[in-house]
C-alpha cells in the first residue's frame, strides 16, 4: 500500500525506517506556511508571569522579643505549618486554620534580642541579674494581663534606647545564644521551603526606633541557607547595631560583597515614624537628604508596606482631602509606643502616596528618586497566624487572639493617647506575579515591583501603562497577552512614545477574590510634578459597577451596602465579579513626570469586631468601626520626562 501523507501531517508525526527511528522537525519556512503570524495557542509562546503568588512579608512568633512577652509560646513550625496549610494550635489554645494556604512567607524575627525571651521564660540567671529582665520575668510568670504590660514595657524601654547594655550583650550578634538561635532558625525555615510548591523565605525584620518614631525594616534573602549563615544579622542597638538606616544599606551592601548573595530591604508603618520614615530635606538626625541618601534608598528599598495590622498606609484624608476612599483604618493618634502626640506637619512624612510624589521634588534637586518603590500588603502578626481575613483574625498579639474583651482592650494606651484595641486592622496580603513559586522567581518579581498589596482578599489584578491599548485589548478575555506585548506592566517605566503619541493610556483589570466580596469600582491614582515645582494628585474612577453615573463633580456615587450586621455577613447582589478599563490620561503633561497606580475597591463588608460579636457574644465599643471597603494597590507604573 502507498502512504501519502501531507506536509502538515508529516510535521506532526514521527517518520520510522528500517533502520530506527527520528523525529522530524519542520523548518521555520515550513511552520510559517502552515501558521502564518503567531501560534494558535497563545500559551505555547508565553514568556510573561502568568500566576500571581499570594504570602506574607512580615510575620513573627515567639521567638521574638515582645512576642514572646505577650504570651506567644508557639514557634517556626507552627507559623510554617499554618502559613502551607495546616491546622494548628494558637498559643492560647484555639484551633485555627486559614481557609486557603498561602504560597510564600518571610520570617521577619526581629533582630535585637534573639533569644532573650526563650531565657527569660526558664528563668535564666542572667536575665535574671539584671533589673529589667527579672521584672519582664516576673510579668511573663504573671500571665495574662501582666504579661502584655511586661511586653509593652519592654517595647518602649527599647523604643527609647534605654536596654540594659548588659542584658542586650548576651542577646546580640556574635554571642553564642545569638549565634545558635539564628542558625537554628535558618535550618528549620530551610526544611519548609519546597520549591514549585511553598516557598519560606529567610530574613528578619531591623526594628530601628528613634525615641519611639518607627523607622522599622523589614530584610528578605533570596538566597538558601548556605549563604544565609555566613552573616548574622543587622542590629539597631549601639554599639553592635545602629538605628540608622544608611548603616542597613552598607551591611546589605557587605552582604552581597561577602557572600554573593542578594537581598533587599522594605519599610513599613511610616504612619507611626512621625514624620521621619520619607523624608524629603532632613532626615531624622538632622542630615541632608543628598544624592548619598537617595541613591543608597532607591538601590535597598524597592518596596513599602502599605497596609497591615498597624494601619493603612497609603493615603491621608488631610493629605488628599479630594479623596473619599483616603480615610481607610487610619492610625494617626502619636508614634509607635504613644510617647509622642502627632502634629499636622508630620503626616507629609509618613504615607505611601506623598512619598512617591516628593520622590520627583528630590530627584529634580539630586538626580535620583529615592521613592520609587511597590507596593506590598503584611500583617505584622505577632501571633506566628498569618491571618489577614475579618472572618478568620487571630489579632496583633495573644493578647489579641479571639476573646469577648480584645476589642474593647486598649492596643497602647498613654497620656498621649490611645490605639483602641477595635482599630486594629485584619490586614493584609502581598499578591506577586512570577513565573514559579520559588524563591529565585518571587524575590525577582519583588525587586521589579510586579507586586501588588491587598487589605485581605485575594483578588486578582492587573494593571499595564503603554500608549497604544485599545477597548478591543479587554476583549479578548486575556489581557495580558497584549499587556505585555504593547506596554509594561506594575512597578515598571512607561516605554518611549511612538512618534504622534499623545497622552499615555493605561490597562487594569480586576477580578474579585473567588470566596469574597464583589467589586465596586477600580481607581487610577496619579501623582505629578508640575514644571513649576509644585507637587499634584489626583484620583480617577475608571471602571465601576451598576449603571451608577458621575455627579456634576465627576464623582460616582456610593455603590450601597448589603451588610448584615446580625449575621455577620454581606449579600453581592451589587458590586461585580469583574471590572476592566482602558484608560487615557486626561490631564497630561509631557513636561510633567508622574506615577500612576491602580486601587480596588470592594463593596461594603464586616470588620472583624462583627465576627466577634456574632460567634462570641462580644459587645462591640463605642465609636468602633464596623463595616469597611477592603481594598488593593497596585504597585505604580511611572512617566519620566527624560
Amino acid at each position: 500500500m502507498k502512504i501519502v501523507l501531507n506536509i502538515a501531517l508529516a510535521s506532526a508525526l514521527c517518520l520510522f525506517s528500517n533502520t530506527g527511528s527520528a523525529q522530524f522537525v519542520p523548518s521555520e519556512d515550513s511552520l510559517q506556511g502552515l501558521y502564518p503570524g503567531k501560534a494558535y495557542s497563545p500559551y505555547a509562546q508565553r514568556s510573561f508571569p502568568s500566576r500571581v503568588f499570594w504570602g506574607d512579608t512580615h510575620v513573627h512568633t515567639g521567638l521574638s522579643m515582645d512576642a514572646g512577652l505577650f504570651g506567644n509560646t508557639t514557634g517556626l513550625e507552627t507559623m510554617l505549618r499554618f502559613a502551607r496549610g495546616e491546622e494548628v494550635v494558637s498559643a492560647t489554645g484555639q484551633p485555627v486554620k486559614l481557609s486557603r494556604p498561602l504560597d510564600w512567607i518571610v520570617t521577619t524575627e526581629h533582630s535585637d534580642g534573639m533569644g532573650m525571651i526563650t531565657d527569660l521564660a526558664r528563668g535564666a540567671p542572667n536575665v535574671l541579674a539584671s533589673e529589667q529582665g527579672a521584672r519582664w520575668a516576673e510579668g511573663l510568670q504573671q500571665g495574662g494581663e501582666a504579661s502584655a504590660a511586661a511586653a509593652l514595657d519592654l517595647i518602649t524601654t527599647f523604643s527609647q534606647g534605654e536596654m540594659d547594655p548588659a542584658l542586650l550583650a548576651d542577646y546580640s550578634p556574635g554571642s553564642p545564644i545569638y549565634t545558635s538561635v539564628w542558625e537554628s532558625m535558618v535550618d528549620e525555615v530551610e526544611a519548609f521551603n519546597d520549591p514549585g510548591d511553598f516557598t519560606a523565605f529567610h530574613g528578619f525584620e531591623w526594628t530601628s526606633l528613634i525615641r519611639g518614631n518607627n523607622m522599622h525594616r523589614n530584610v528578605v534573602f533570596r538566597d538558601n541557607a548556605d549563604r544565609v549563615k555566613q552573616i548574622q544579622p543587622m542590629t539597631t542597638q549601639p554599639p553592635i547595631g545602629s538605628p540608622d538606616p544608611m548603616a542597613l544599606y552598607q551591611w546589605l551592601e557587605t552582604y552581597e560583597a561577602e557572600t554573593g548573595g542578594q537581598a533587599f530591604a522594605l519599610s513599613h508603618n511610616g504612619n507611626l515614624s512621625n514624620g521621619i520614615m520619607f523624608p524629603s530635606e532632613t532626615r531624622y538626625n538632622g542630615e541632608p537628604v543628598d544624592e548619598a541618601y537617595a541613591m543608597a534608598r532607591a538601590r535597598w528599598e524597592p518596596l513599602y508596606e502599605a497596609t497591615q495590622i498597624k494601619g493603612d498606609g497609603e493615603a491621608h484624608p488631610a493629605l488628599s482631602p479630594d479623596d473619599e476612599f483616603a480615610d481607610y483604618e487610619t492610625w494617626d493618634v502619636g508614634n509607635l509606643d504613644l510617647t509622642q502626640a502627632k502634629t499636622p506637619e508630620m503626616l507629609a512624612g509618613e504615607y505611601a502616596r506623598e512619598a512617591l510624589k516628593q520622590g520627583f521634588a528630590i530627584e529634580a534637586r539630586t538626580g535620583i528618586n529615592p521613592y520609587r518603590f511597590g507596593m506590598v500588603g503584611s500583617t505584622d502578626t505577632h501571633t506566628s497566624l498569618a491571618t489577614a481575613d475579618s472572618d478568620n483574625y487571630f489579632g496583633k498579639a495573644t493578647n489579641a487572639e479571639p476573646s469577648t474583651t480584645r476589642a474593647a482592650h486598649p492596643f497602647t494606651e498613654t497620656e498621649v493617647g490611645i490605639f483602641p484595641g477595635w482599630s486594629l486592622v485584619a490586614s493584609g496580603y502581598t499578591g506577586v506575579w512570577a513565573e514559579e513559586n520559588t524563591r529565585a522567581s518571587l524575590w525577582d518579581a519583588m525587586v521589579r515591583r510586579e507586586v501588588y498589596a491587598t487589605t485581605g482578599p485575594r483578588m486578582v489584578v492587573r494593571f499595564f501603562g503603554g500608549w497604544e491599548f485599545s477597548e478591543d485589548d479587554l476583549r479578548s478575555r486575556a489581557p495580558a497577552f497584549v499587556g505585555y506585548d504593547k506596554g509594561v506592566p506594575m512597578g515598571g517605566d512607561l516605554r518611549a512614545a511612538p512618534d504622534g503619541s499623545g497622552a499615555p493610556n493605561f490597562m487594569v483589570y480586576a477580578l474579585r477574590d473567588p470566596i469574597g466580596a464583589n467589586l465596586d469600582r477600580i481607581q487610577v491614582v496619579k501623582g505629578w510634578m508640575e514644571t513649576d515645582g509644585t507637587l499634584q494628585e489626583r484620583v480617577y474612577d475608571v471602571a465601576w459597577s451598576g449603571d451608577r453615573q458621575p455627579d456634576t463633580g465627576g464623582k460616582i456615587p456610593e455603590v450601597g451596602n448589603t451588610v448584615d450586621l446580625e449575621a455577620a455577613s454581606y449579600r453581592n447582589t451589587i458590586g461585580a465579579s469583574e471590572l476592566g478599563a482602558v484608560w487615557t490620561d486626561p490631564d497630561f503633561d509631557p513636561a510633567e513626570p508622574a506615577f500612576y497606580y491602580a486601587r480596588v475597591i470592594e463593596i461594603p463588608t464586616p470588620r472583624w469586631v462583627v465576627y466577634d460579636k456574632v460567634r462570641l457574644g462580644a459587645e462591640i465599643p463605642d465609636g468602633a468601626t464596623l463595616i469597611g471597603q477592603e481594598r488593593a494597590y497596585t504597585s505604580p507604573i511611572w512617566y519620566s520626562t527624560e
